[in-house]
């Protein structure tokens, strides 16, 4: 089992109606709820970090190749506007 300690936190009075509104609906706790969310906050957060680091170890690599983005915007336009034909025929 995970070892819990307690925080306390502040929150808009809007924000604890809805809490605890999704925590009657569900038969959970609001603890419960609030302690989900900031994991889910979390995870995402350090898959984000960990794709940005990433990145800028791939851009420092001699030889990286960098486009403008005027140009990604048009390849990308291309490649829609390719498929769109395709689904049509």
């Amino acid at each position: 089992m995970t070892h819990s300690t307690t925080m306390t936190l502040r929150l808009a009075e809007e924000t604890l109606a809805r809490l605890d509104g999704l925590a009657k609906a569900t038969d959970r706790s609001k603890a419960y709820l609030a302690s989900r969310a900031i994991e889910e906050y979390l995870e995402t957060q350090d898959w984000q970090v960990q794709a940005i680091k990433e990145a800028v170890l791939e851009a420092d690599k001699e030889g990286a190749q960098f486009f403008e983005h005027d140009e990604v915007v048009e390849q990308v336009r291309q490649m829609i506007g390719k498929g769109s034909r395709r689904r049509s025929k």
